[in-house]
C-alpha cells in the first residue's frame, strides 16, 4: 500500500512539473539582439532601413537593436532623420563604431551621440563633424572669411550635437569642437572623455558589457538585459538595395537622361511604344530619386534646358549653335544637379561627359535623320504613284482605267484626251483614290 502512494505522489509531481516547464521556459527566454550593418555613406536608402527594422525590433519586442556602424559622413537630411527615429524608439539602440579600421566621421557622429548606448571597437576613430561647405573654405587665413550662411551652418549643427549630447549625458564640449574644428577621437581617448559608453570587440562582448546599464527612453527608464541575448543579424533587403541604386547620383542622373531620349524619340516617331515605355519608368524614378536627394534645381533646369536645344539643332538650321549651346547647358546642369556637400556623393565628370556627347550626337544625328525622313516623298500607297507612268486600260473623254504599280486604278484628267488602251500617262497627282493623270507625250 506505500509503494503505491509513493507511485501516485511521484506521479502527481512528475505531472506539475511538467505543467509548470513551459510557464518557466517561456519567462527564461534569451533576449533578442537586432543587428544592422550600415557601412557605406548616409543616405535615403540608409534612413529608410534603420526606421524599418526599428519598427520591426519594437513590434518583435527586441531587448535592443545595435547598428553596427562604419561611414565617412553623408547627408544631413538623411542624418537627422535617423536621429530621430532612434530618439523616439521604444527599443534601446546601440550604435557600434566596428569593426576595427572603421571609423564614424561627419554624420556618423551626430548618430552615435543620439543613440542610448555608443560604443566602439578598439582601433577605430570617429569626429570630423564640420558641415562639409564649411570645409571648403578652410585654407582661409582666419575665421572672419567665412560666409554668414556657412557660420548659421555651423551654429546650427554644434548647438544640434550639443543638445544630442545634453540627452545622453555625453561630452557635449568636445562635441561642438568636432563640429567647429573637425577634430577626432580615437576609441580609447573617445572612452576617456566620456564620448562613449564601453569598448568591445564584438557585438557579443558589447552586449555582455551593457547588461544592467540604465538608459533613458522617451518614457522613463530601462535597464538592459541583453546578456547571452540572442543575435539576429538584418540585412538590406530588396527595397533597400533598389533604393540605394537609383538614388546613387550617377544613376539618378543617368535614368533622367534615358527618360529624356525615350520621350523624345516617341513624340518624333509615334508608334514605336517601347521608347516612349521605358523612357516614361526611367524617368518616374529618377524624379523619385530628385525626390528624396539634395536637388540643386538650377542644375536640373539647365539639364532641361541643354537636351531642349540640342532637339531643337534637328529642327531648325543654327549651323551648330544651339548644339553646342544646348551641350554646354546639359554639361553644367549634370555637375551641379545633386548638392550634397558630401565628398564622393554626387555626378561624377566623366559621366557627364560621356552623356554630353551621347546626347549630343543622338539627339542631333539620329532626330536630323527622322525629320530627312519625314521630308522624303512617300513612297507606299496610292501617294507613292505620283510621278509614275500608267498604262491606259479603257478612257472616255477625261476619265477612265488606268495599269499603274501592277494595278488598276480609277483615273481622270483635267483636259480630254484622246485616248485608246495600251498609251502611255504620267500620274500628276491623287484625288482620294483616283489618279490624276495626262498623256506622257
Amino acid at each position: 500500500m506505500n509503494d503505491m502512494k509513493k507511485f501516485f505522489i511521484a506521479v502527481f509531481l512528475l505531472s506539475l512539473c511538467l505543467f509548470c516547464l513551459p510557464a518557466a521556459a517561456e519567462k527564461q527566454d534569451a533576449p533578442v539582439a537586432y543587428v544592422m550593418k550600415v557601412q557605406d555613406i548616409i543616405t535615403p536608402a540608409t534612413s529608410d532601413f534603420i526606421r524599418r527594422h526599428l519598427k520591426y525590433a519594437a513590434d518583435n519586442k527586441a531587448s535592443i537593436v545595435v547598428i553596427e556602424l562604419d561611414t565617412p559622413g553623408g547627408l544631413m537630411d538623411s542624418m537627422k532623420e535617423i536621429v530621430q527615429d532612434i530618439l523616439a524608439s521604444p527599443v534601446p539602440v546601440a550604435t557600434y563604431v566596428s569593426p576595427s579600421g572603421a571609423h564614424a566621421a561627419s554624420a556618423g557622429t551626430y548618430i552615435l551621440y543620439g543613440s542610448h548606448i555608443a560604443a566602439m571597437a578598439p582601433g577605430t576613430n570617429l569626429g570630423a563633424a564640420t558641415p562639409i561647405t564649411m570645409g571648403k573654405n578652410s585654407n582661409k587665413p582666419d575665421s572672419s572669411s567665412k560666409s554668414t550662411l556657412e557660420t548659421k551652418m555651423v551654429n546650427d549643427a554644434a548647438a544640434y550635437i550639443r543638445s544630442l549630447a545634453d540627452i545622453r549625458k555625453r561630452n557635449g564640449e568636445w562635441a561642438e569642437k568636432a563640429v567647429r574644428d573637425a577634430v577626432s577621437l580615437s576609441s580609447n581617448e573617445a572612452l576617456s572623455q566620456k564620448v562613449v559608453d564601453v569598448l568591445a570587440d564584438n557585438v557579443g562582448e558589447l552586449l555582455a558589457k551593457i547588461d544592467g546599464k540604465t538608459v533613458k527612453m522617451q518614457d522613463g527608464t530601462i535597464t538592459l538585459k541583453t546578456k547571452g541575448a540572442k543575435i539576429e543579424f538584418k540585412e538590406p533587403d530588396w527595397r533597400t538595395q533598389i533604393l540605394a541604386i537609383i538614388t546613387n547620383p550617377n544613376i539618378t542622373f543617368l535614368l533622367m537622361t534615358i527618360g529624356m531620349y525615350g520621350l523624345i524619340y516617341e513624340f518624333s516617331n509615334p508608334g514605336a511604344f517601347f521608347p516612349g515605355i521605358m523612357g516614361g519608368i526611367c524617368l518616374l524614378l529618377g524624379l523619385f530619386a530628385l525626390n528624396v536627394l539634395p536637388v540643386n534645381y538650377a542644375g536640373l533646369l539647365l539639364i532641361l534646358l541643354g537636351v531642349g536645344c540640342m532637339t531643337a539643332e534637328a529642327f531648325v538650321p543654327s549651323f551648330g549653335v544651339l548644339g553646342i549651346g544646348g551641350a554646354a547647358a546639359f554639361a553644367i546642369g549634370g555637375m551641379i544637379l545633386i548638392d550634397s556637400g558630401v565628398p564622393g556623393f554626387g555626378v561624377s565628370p566623366w559621366l557627364v561627359a560621356s552623356l554630353t556627347l551621347t546626347s549630343l550626337g543622338i539627339l542631333s544625328v539620329l532626330l536630323t535623320m527622322i525629320m530627312r525622313a519625314r521630308k522624303r516623298p512617300v513612297a507606299t500607297g496610292a501617294e507613292g504613284l505620283r510621278g509614275e507612268t500608267g498604262e491606259i486600260v479603257r478612257w472616255s473623254r477625261k476619265e477612265g482605267e488606268v495599269l499603274a504599280a501592277g494595278s488598276v486604278w480609277q483615273a481622270r484628267s483635267s483636259l480630254e484626251y484622246i485616248l485608246k488602251k495600251g498609251d502611255k500617262v504620267k500620274v500628276v497627282g491623287i484625288d482620294g483614290l483616283c489618279l490624276i493623270v495626262q498623256p506622257v507625250n
